[in-house]
């Protein structure tokens, strides 16, 4: 892992925290209850998520994993397939300082980013599963629909992370598909989600 400088800026973070322009449609809410997954497919229990709209977001409240410093991750997948592993590539930043105030940094991962893989993205990370301890944030899919570019997506989460750290974490990369994708599944690298809403929502 590189180290940047606490006082290096990475980003306009607040740019990441919200929709890039327009204003938001609810779809749908999903709720977890001790579940191996959850998955949004277009058409499917009132679902849209194709061409209606050029941006969509997913919405993370209250995240809590069954098994302690779990991650949340996603991937999609395209026309009726369900395999989950469309090719992407991504990098990651994070920010993180314990309760005492020590241990304060900010993170290049390379351990969690990846070049042309096929495994689910960690978008939030090391989750802590404590009674109090829970994840929140957000996920924009840009044009999913698109026959012609890739489908670049941008995450930021907060985490009450194992070790009593506040972590924010940014996820930003492409899938690198021009065909149109019709589903997004959410689970933990291990375990369940053991509670938690995560909603869907259109950008007009």
């Amino acid at each position: 892992m590189g180290l940047i400088s606490a006082g290096s800026t990475i980003f306009d973070a607040g740019a990441m925290s919200a929709g890039f322009g327009g204003s938001m449609v609810f779809i749908k809410k999903l709720t977890a209850s001790s579940s191996a997954t959850l998955s949004f497919v277009n058409g499917a229990s009132g679902v849209v998520f194709d061409d209606t709209y050029k941006e969509y977001m997913f919405t993370f409240k209250n995240i809590h994993p069954e098994t302690d410093s779990a991650d949340l991750t996603f991937q999609v997948d395209t026309g009726t397939d369900t395999n989950y592993n469309q090719t992407l590539t991504s990098t990651v930043f994070r920010a993180e300082v314990r309760e005492d105030a020590a241990d304060a940094k900010v993170i290049y991962d390379t351990n969690l980013d990846q070049a042309q893989g096929t495994a689910f993205q960690q978008i939030q990370h090391d989750i802590g599963n404590d009674a109090d301890q829970s994840a929140a944030g957000t996920l924009t899919l840009f044009n999913p629909a698109s026959a012609t570019f890739v489908k670049h997506f941008i995450a930021r989460s907060q985490i009450y992370y194992a070790g009593d750290y506040a972590l924010d974490f940014f996820v930003a990369g492409y899938f690198n598909t021009t065909t149109a994708l019709t589903k997004v599944q959410f689970k933990m690298s291990t375990g369940n989600i053991d509670a938690g809403d995560i909603c869907l929502y259109g950008i007009a």
